[in-house]
């Protein structure tokens, strides 16, 4: 039993560190279970979760709206800055 578990486990080891690193898990998970079998696969699905980087979160603001950046052409006061600053 402890065997079984444990090839179980080196069987499904893609899919346990996609998970861990942030991956779609999804299409890992199917490629692991129809083509780990081949040891080709599996080891291309190892290396597809470690080597490669998730997308990044996508981050939606609702209130209150984050402000535009500065225009760079148009002046701005830097009270440390020499041309600023009143003597």
């Amino acid at each position: 039993m402890i065997a079984l578990s444990l090839l179980a486990f080196l069987y499904f080891l893609p899919t346990i560190l996609a998970v861990h690193h942030g991956h779609s898990v999804t299409p890992i998970l199917l490629f692991n279970l129809f083509f780990g079998w081949t040891g080709i696969g599996w080891f291309a699905m190892l290396l597809w979760a470690i080597c490669s980087h998730p997308y990044p979160p996508c981050y939606y603001y609702e209130y209150p709206v984050p402000p535009p950046p500065p225009d760079p052409r148009a002046p701005y006061y830097d009270p440390h800055h020499p041309y600023w600053r009143r003597y």
